[in-house]
């Protein structure tokens, strides 16, 4: 059986505040306010699976008139049918954007172009003078582990700055030159200091933009599990080959540990160890295609 600790600590951390902003954030913050002066066009990656909760533009109010491009990452573990309504939403918004994966050439190579696109029309409107001006110098920004150190070693065709699955790994800037005329700066992962709702801290866990030590894997794994119980979630329902989804949690946990052959000696449950197996396929899309928000509506 489940123990019971693991489930009040769900209950727990509904109440309480989720709360990631190490020391080297609020550098990272002031670092980027200085910097913002050496580029003439900022790019922010989100996850396409939290349009909303993955952004971090409010930070970044101090970026004046550069122009701003939203980049929405990881459409290969996003629900199209989201991803839709999101580009609708984000269109009526006016907002500058773009749904990708970074994983896809192809996909990778609509960015610059995009950029480009973005900063000619800057251009035009305050009467630059574009021939003289061919040059861009980007900033990347955003949460920690939304793709921004595979976004740039794709763009730059090397390993130009460490893409790791932990969130945090980049602690300073560095510029890679992506051709003649293009250079992006990239900086490190920043968290918002407080997040608007506590269920973002969750949907942050889950994609594991806060690390798992944060909130540990067993709060995460119990909180998707509760999530796709709730939502009749079909991709969960067939991977673990469920025959209903109208049971609880402590229930649904042990059937995973069962049909993954997490039992101790004795026949206990090895919850570690299913916790970090529901985790990990969640994240590597083994569980379907999701996303955890819709757009806000006028009602």
């Amino acid at each position: 059986m489940v123990k019971r600790k693991k489930l009040t600590g769900i209950e727990h951390l509904e109440n309480n505040p989720i709360n990631w902003f190490p020391g080297h954030m609020n550098k990272a913050i002031k670092d980027i306010k200085a910097n913002i002066k050496m580029v003439n066009i900022i790019l922010e990656i989100r996850d396409a699976r939290v349009p909303m909760a993955s952004g971090n533009k409010g930070n970044y109010n101090h970026a004046g008139d550069k122009p701003y491009l939203i980049i929405l990452n990881k459409t290969n573990l996003a629900d199209p049918q989201a991803v839709k309504l999101w580009q609708e939403w984000f269109a009526k918004e006016n907002e500058s954007f773009l749904f990708i994966n970074a994983l896809d050439k192809g996909s990778i190579k609509t960015i610059v172009a995009k950029a480009k696109e973005i900063l000619k029309a800057h251009r035009l409107k305050s009467n630059a003078n574009i021939s003289d001006k061919e040059d861009m110098k980007m900033m990347i920004i955003g949460l920690p582990n939304t793709g921004k150190s595979t976004i740039i070693n794709k763009l730059s065709n090397r390993n130009a700055t460490k893409a790791a699955s932990t969130p945090g790994q980049t602690k300073q800037k560095l510029w890679v030159k992506v051709d003649d005329n293009t250079s992006i700066l990239d900086t490190p992962g920043v968290m918002p200091p407080r997040l608007d709702k506590q269920v973002h801290g969750m949907w942050l866990s889950a994609i594991h933009a806060i690390p798992d030590h944060i909130t540990t894997p067993d709060y995460s794994a119990c909180f998707l599990v509760e999530y796709f119980l709730k939502n009749k979630f079909e991709g969960f329902k067939s991977f673990y080959e469920f025959d209903s989804l109208d049971i609880d949690l402590i229930t649904a946990v042990n059937h995973i540990g069962k049909r993954r052959g997490c039992l101790r000696k004795g026949g206990d449950y090895d919850y570690d160890h299913i916790y970090k197996i529901i985790l990990a396929d969640f994240r590597s899309g083994a569980l379907g295609l999701i996303c955890f928000e819709l757009p806000p509506t006028n009602n």
